[in-house]
């Protein structure tokens, strides 16, 4: 049986669930409650969760346990991804999820209409689908991954679609880390309206 998704958003394929603490970007070291959805459709080859991908594996929970189940932790936040979270319409998890006390978060693709309220947008483009300008002008923070040289010049084209006040980060693609580190840190000294984001939860040993 293929899911049937309600355009409600009250319904979400729910991958898996977690409270730790943020690995990446503009609140490293934050802890929060993630929320990973099922199904993509950006493919990029270098995805370390593919078996997000197909919605159909993961179990359609109702946001109402989601929302349960984040606000028995310490931390009232919760980071919403993915898969790409947008392909859902998110307006009803983040209501109820704000409604009792808890910020949202949300890293995305941005190739989808954005749906949902939100404290904090992430935007980390990728190259397989465009983002949407609409998301990008509503981006806190703008996350590029570095795979290779040429994502540089990329990443400065997405920084033309933010906003003034959306953060810059460079991050290493980890099994490139080695080699692009030390290109990273030349670039981000020599443009430092970038900023450095290193996967900390890799380091750490936590999700």
């Amino acid at each position: 049986m293929a899911h049937v998704i309600p355009e409600d958003g009250t319904m979400l394929p729910l991958m898996e669930e977690f409270y730790t603490i943020q690995g990446e970007g503009f609140n490293t070291g934050k802890a929060a409650y993630f929320i990973r959805l099922g199904g993509c459709d950006v493919g990029c080859h270098w995805c370390d969760v593919k078996e997000s991908w197909d919605a159909e594996l993961h179990p359609l929970t109702h946001a109402d346990v989601i929302v349960k189940n984040a606000g028995q932790h310490p931390a009232k936040a919760v980071v919403v991804t993915g898969g790409e979270p947008l392909i859902y319409n998110l307006d009803y998890l983040t209501a109820q999820l704000q409604e009792h006390g808890i910020r949202t978060f949300i890293e995305t693709s941005g190739a989808y209409p954005l749906s949902g309220n939100w404290d904090w947008i992430c935007l980390s483009p990728k190259k397989f689908k465009a983002p949407t300008p609409h998301v990008a002008e509503k981006a806190d923070e703008l996350k590029v991954i570095v795979f290779n040289k040429s994502d540089f010049m990329w990443a400065e084209e997405h920084a033309k679609m933010v906003g003034p006040n959306c953060k810059l980060y460079l991050q290493p693609e980890w099994s490139k880390a080695k080699e692009m580190i030390p290109l990273i840190v030349d670039y981000v000294m020599n443009n430092p309206q970038w900023e450095i984001s290193l996967q900390t939860h890799k380091y750490l040993n936590i999700p």
